[in-house]
């Protein structure tokens, strides 16, 4: 059991950081004793950009085990322009696992090709759709969601909880540190918990701090890494029933990363071979595995359900 909504407010207003994080990393240990940290060998690629289909060339010439599918639905896309691209990629690329329109996508595919989402989902996997991506959940508090023009939370929550009912998995994830207050970090957490609880169907959470010189936004105050570490730390407790927790290194860094995995968190997302994953520093895979091991772990690398596949 999970602590709970109070014990999460407890731990947000507290200044026991280190406390809070060996909390969280007795939560870690005891889902996974094993003391290893996983990565996936993918990329993020965006469907809407022409020539999509040699950057998926590309990528599993170096490797890649997935693709992850972001872009927007733009108006005339029906559920057959997704099933004509899906296809295509499945066909071409079998063994290559599909991974992404979010629930803010599938809706709006299923407003414009008159199908229920139950429906759409039902025809995406068909067509080749592995599972779910859960980046657009935000903050799922109705008035937040507003704010940010996503689908709202119950629009979210009832998607996913779609998704799982026909066996399809997603991920989940929160936006924080774009006005929030905590008792809305808390109230996304523990609707995530409890949707767990009744379908089992999330493989993994990514708590992300906003990055307003990114989003092109004054008026906010960047996280810093000692909340973006308790958050991570919070959220590990409160999801014990969800196996995965994934540090965000990419926004934090390299340190803060080496850290976060005694935080609670026991994944570091996306490895791509051969290329550098940070552009502005040159970050590459073997980076990630060398601060993964100087965390104490051993990294070891995973499909996009989580599957092991093999130590490095």
């Amino acid at each position: 059991m999970g602590i709970s909504r109070e014990q999460a407010l407890d731990c947000f207003s507290s200044d026991d950081l280190i406390g809070i994080g060996m909390e969280a990393d007795a939560v870690r240990r005891e889902l996974h004793p094993e003391s290893v940290v996983s990565y996936v060998v993918d990329r993020a690629i965006c469907h809407t950009t022409p020539g999509f289909e040699t950057r998926i060339e590309e990528a599993v010439a170096l490797g890649a085990t997935g693709i992850v599918l972001r872009g927007s639905v733009q108006p005339g896309m029906t559920i057959a322009s997704f099933e004509k691209m899906l296809a295509g990629i499945h066909n071409q690329f079998p063994s290559l696992w599909l991974h992404g329109l979010s629930a803010t996508e599938v809706v709006a595919i299923a407003v414009q090709s008159g199908l229920t989402v139950r429906e759409t989902l039902v025809r995406l996997r068909s067509a080749g759709l592995g599972s779910i991506s859960g980046s657009d959940a935000g903050i799922l508090d109705d008035a937040v969601q507003t704010a940010e023009k996503r689908c709202s939370a119950s629009e979210w929550l009832e998607l996913h909880r779609t998704a799982h009912g026909i066996g399809i998995r997603t991920t989940a994830s929160m936006l924080f540190g774009a006005g929030e207050t905590m008792e809305h970090r808390v109230h996304h957490l523990t609707a995530l918990r409890q949707l767990q609880e009744e379908t089992g169907g999330f493989t993994a959470f990514v708590p992300a701090a906003f990055q307003p010189v990114a989003a092109g936004m004054r008026g906010f105050e960047e996280a810093t890494a000692v909340e973006y570490l308790k958050t991570l730390a919070i959220s590990r407790m409160v999801l014990d029933n969800l196996s995965h927790i994934q540090a965000d290194w990419s926004a934090q860094g390299l340190k803060v990363l080496q850290m976060a995995l005694r935080f609670g968190a026991n994944d570091v997302g996306s490895v791509m071979p051969g290329e550098s994953i940070v552009a502005a520093d040159g970050t590459t895979g073997e980076d990630l595995r060398r601060v993964i091991r100087g965390a104490g772990f051993r990294p070891v690398e995973r499909d996009t359900l989580y599957r092991t596949m093999f130590l490095n």
